[in-house]
């Protein structure tokens, strides 16, 4: 029996290594985007996003996903010590590549800074999705107008690429501008 494609690690906010989240938070402030439905693959054990959406006071609400058992207890803890951020943030356990349109909520942004960096042959074993069946499943969930975002320093970058033009050509998203280390792409449709 195949075993979930998981990860014993969790990973720490290092802006000078992988500093998307920061970079995300910082544009969400720059376009002043207030009472968002926010989607965030990759939490970080440090939660960054999810807890500087709460302290802006923008009523922006996150939906994180992790395959990280330590990222997911750092959340637990993070709600039992802060449960105000727990109103606005919530972290899912699992697989991304797992994802049922029939569970997601619909969306105005999707942070996928890190598709192509998790997805292996383990996937393979229990049929989930691909890198780009996945982004397509997110993107369907973003309302018109809405946003998705990468990362480009990304070590993956060339599949989110590669995914992204598919959808540009295809006439489902469109280039939106750049800020700092992130790209940004808009649904038309």
């Amino acid at each position: 029996m195949a075993k979930l494609n998981y990860y014993e690690i969790g990973w720490f906010l290092d802006e000078a290594q992988c500093p998307c989240d920061v970079h995300f938070v910082r544009y969400l402030a720059s376009e002043g985007l207030r009472g968002k439905s926010i989607f965030h693959f990759g939490t970080g054990e440090h939660h960054h996003v999810g807890i500087a959406c709460h302290d802006a006071g923008a009523g922006n609400a996150v939906l994180g996903i992790t395959a990280s058992p330590r990222e997911h207890d750092f959340y637990e803890q993070l709600v039992i010590e802060r449960p105000e951020v727990g109103r606005t943030y919530k972290v899912l356990f699992g697989d991304i590549y797992q994802l049922d349109t029939r569970l997601m909520p619909d969306l105005d942004i999707a942070s996928l800074f890190h598709i192509g960096e998790f997805r292996t042959e383990k996937n393979d074993s229990y049929g989930a999705l691909t890198d780009d069946q996945m982004v397509r499943l997110v993107v369907s969930k973003l309302r018109a107008g809405g946003l998705m975002l990468l990362y480009s320093g990304s070590y993956a970058y060339d599949v989110a690429e590669r995914v992204s033009g598919s959808l540009i050509a295809e006439g489902v998203l469109e280039p939106a501008g750049s800020f700092e280390s992130l790209r940004v792409f808009r649904k038309l449709t």
